[in-house]
């Protein structure tokens, strides 16, 4: 069980000393041009208790303008038909996690209505992708937790869209659906995390930060295909990727990746790494494209 009298001392310093800046942010306009789009290693509330994490987050959306609106597609909503959160503002949060400090579970994050961009997602996608809206699900930690700390003041409208799938070719055809928004000034993210094999951790990784190999050779794999933009490459991730079986036992926090590349436009420009290192062993890795 991980919980401590000081749960979140990090993110409250961060509050205190460092969010205030967020109010100074500009926002996206048109002559900023599209929005980029992101794949981040979204962190669990451990993140909160990460002073080094929050920076690199922070700083990522200090780089940007802020957006007019999110749309983010998280591993932890898995869900077909294609499905869209609750659009109403304050909508309650998703607590998907357990065994943390009761703090976790009773964090807010109210945003603005995003019933606008609700209705732009799901007139960009055909008949054959028919989207679901729901009605009360709200946000999951694969997307509140990065965002409180990027958009700390809960200001910038956000909506949640679901994997339907795994196939890395239907993911970014949805991605490629979604290009226009980028023009709104709507950022689009895909939020995982490029490591993830829970069960192959020790205590050594844990507690000590050792880096087990097969995070680390499948990060370098990662790191290589996306230096050269090789999206069929990073798709046969199954067969040409190393140590698969242990980086990813399961793929939903490698596939938002391709909803993030399908989104992008410029596939002649190398996307941009903005955090990489490890987390408890894991790759932090994460990215913007144009």
């Amino acid at each position: 069980m991980l919980a401590s009298s000081a749960a979140g001392a990090a993110f409250d310093a961060f509050l205190r000393e460092t969010a205030p800046a967020s109010r100074q942010r500009p926002a996206w306009t048109p002559a900023d041009g599209p929005m980029p789009t992101l794949y981040l290693s979204h962190g669990a509330p451990p993140l909160f208790d990460d002073a080094g994490w929050i920076q690199e987050l922070f700083a990522w959306a200090q780089a940007l303008p802020r957006p007019r609106a999110i749309l983010i597609v998280s591993a932890h909503w898995e869900s077909a038909p294609l499905s869209l959160s609750a659009s109403a503002p304050g909508t309650p949060l998703v607590y998907d996690f357990a065994g943390f400090d009761r703090r976790y579970f009773e964090m807010r994050y109210a945003t603005p209505d995003a019933g606008a961009l609700a209705a732009r997602v799901a007139a960009a996608m055909p008949d054959t992708e028919p989207v679901h809206q729901h009605a009360s699900r709200g946000l999951d930690h694969g997307a509140w937790v990065p965002l409180k700390v990027m958009y700390p003041g809960g200001d910038v409208p956000v909506l949640q869209l679901s994997m339907p799938t795994h196939d890395p070719e239907r993911l970014l055809d949805i991605g490629r659906r979604l290009r226009p928004l980028r023009d709104e000034g709507v950022l689009v993210i895909g939020s995982g995390f490029m490591t993830h094999g829970l069960p192959y951790l020790t205590r050594e990784m844990v507690f000590e930060g050792s880096v087990p190999s097969w995070s680390a050779d499948f990060d370098a794999w990662v790191a290589d295909a996306l230096a050269r933009r090789d999206v069929d490459t990073l798709a046969s991730y199954r067969s040409k990727a190393p140590a698969v079986q242990f980086a990813h036992p399961t793929v939903e926090h490698y596939t938002p990746l391709f909803v993030t590349l399908g989104a992008a436009t410029d596939a002649e420009q190398p996307v941009q790494t903005t955090i990489e290192g490890y987390f408890i062993g894991l790759s932090k890795r994460s990215f913007q494209a144009a």
